[in-house]
């Protein structure tokens, strides 16, 4: 059997490192278009920020190509696949000096994952603008930075807000422009307050409401363009958001899902025999609304490629689909959610109510303690748990998202979860832990 993977990243590799296990005759070969394979690109505004021990970028990268040919895994960096040929069973694939072969297949995984979106006015060439997604990108934003004085952040999201923190660090001046109303707007209104006020608190210029129009320069940006006037900036991060990169899916003639990522079933097979996907270009099902979503998040991707190579290599795996789980910090901000918000169940026709609660993450009285606060939604009529937003200005303590994603993934209820059994001491929590008290403050309101 012979097994392709264009894509070497997370749901790539993944998938290349179960296909060989479940099938150790097989030959896996992956097809990478960049410079690196298996690297953690979460961790990058952590490189920026300095907060990662050693070597910076290469403490990033998980497995090398030199590794992964040790345990009967070839890799080639450099290739672009370029077409597929479903009926032939071929992939088109064009190397580092320029050569294209057609290579043959009895199953093809595609794991290309997600482009960051690059607006028209950012595709200036100037210098000094940058997207940030993988290891060479990160080093040349890297490169830029150090000769700055002030960035401006276009987008308030997840990596805008962790880089604002990063690059508050390294004593720049920081801007951050959002053409939306608020920051986080993924989250529900009452928990995007502390945001924004961190973010005032340690300097950073947020400008939200505000459309950015183009960038002034000359070889080198000086400036952002708004609706609002002009903000001077000797570099540029551009983080508006990424969309799924479905271009070798949709030439295959496989199906996009309503999010217009590619759509499989729970084997991660697409529409077209033997043409499997997974990762940040592929769409999963919510299991507290049963619709299709594209939430392009590295766990995901990694579950969705250990099940793509599960099934390629000959055995039997599926995937439940996800809750929807997220974490971000932006200075001493832990922010998380998971399921569904108030505003998001009322969107999918849930019946849905919610209750905030402001608390501390351990005993109040202890030298320790943090302001916590938490927003906590469940079904009217069932009781069912639906999901959660957290935000903690000690981020660890944020990580408590976790016992509501697992009891997500089992269809608890609220009262399941005020039910809960956690750990206590005062170091840690209070007797009744803030998401139990939010539980019962829910259950008066279910």
């Amino acid at each position: 059997m012979r097994i392709l993977i264009v894509g070497g990243v997370a749901a790539g590799m993944s998938a290349a490192s179960r296909a060989q296990r479940q099938n150790p005759d097989g030959e896996v070969v992956v097809y990478e278009a960049g410079e690196y394979i298996s690297y953690a690109a979460c961790g990058l505004p952590y490189v920026l920020g300095g907060e990662v021990r050693g070597e910076g970028f290469d403490r990033l990268v998980v497995r090398t190509p030199a590794q992964m040919r040790g345990r009967g895994i070839s890799v080639r960096l450099g290739h672009r696949a370029e077409g597929i040929d479903a009926r032939a069973g071929t992939l088109t694939v064009r190397g580092p000096d320029g050569v294209t072969t057609t290579e043959p297949y009895d199953r093809l995984l595609l794991a290309t994952g997600a482009d960051p979106v690059v607006p028209p006015f950012a595709q200036t060439g100037l210098e000094g603008v940058h997207v940030l997604k993988t290891i060479p990108g990160a080093q040349e934003l890297d490169a830029s930075l150090r000769g700055a004085r002030r960035v401006c952040i276009i987008g308030g999201g997840y990596i805008g807000l962790e880089m604002a923190e990063m690059l508050r660090a390294r004593d720049l001046s920081v801007v951050v422009v959002e053409r939306l109303p608020d920051l986080a707007t993924i989250l529900d209104a009452p928990l995007r307050v502390p945001i924004r006020g961190a973010l005032h608190r340690h300097g950073v210029d947020v400008r939200t409401g505000v459309t950015v129009t183009g960038l002034q320069g000359q070889g080198r940006v000086s400036g952002v363009e708004t609706d609002a006037g002009l903000i001077r900036a000797d570099t540029v991060l551009v983080a508006v958001g990424v969309r799924p990169n479905t271009e070798l899916a949709e030439a295959a003639g496989a199906r996009l899902g309503e999010t217009r990522a590619v759509a499989v079933n729970r084997r991660q097979e697409t529409s077209v025999a033997g043409i499997y996907a997974a990762g940040d270009n592929t769409q999963a099902t919510h299991r507290v609304t049963g619709q299709p979503v594209w939430v392009p998040l590295g766990l995901t991707a990694n579950r969705m490629g250990r099940v793509a190579g599960v099934n390629m290599a000959g055995g039997d795996a599926s995937f439940p689909g996800i809750v929807g789980t997220g974490i971000f910090r932006t200075f001493e901000l832990g922010v998380a959610l998971t399921g569904v918000t108030q505003a998001q169940a009322e969107g999918a026709g849930l019946d849905a109510v919610s209750v905030d609660l402001s608390s501390t993450d351990s005993a109040g009285y202890h030298v320790s303690s943090q302001p916590v606060h938490i927003r906590l939604t469940g079904e009217k009529g069932t009781g069912r748990l639906l999901g959660a937003q957290i935000v903690a200005e000690n981020h660890l303590a944020a990580k408590r998202i976790d016992v509501i994603a697992a009891l997500l993934g089992v269809g608890a209820t609220v009262e399941d979860l005020f039910e809960t059994d956690l750990a206590y001491a005062p170091p840690f929590s209070s007797t009744w832990d803030f998401p139990l008290v939010a539980a019962d403050k829910l259950l008066r309101q279910l």
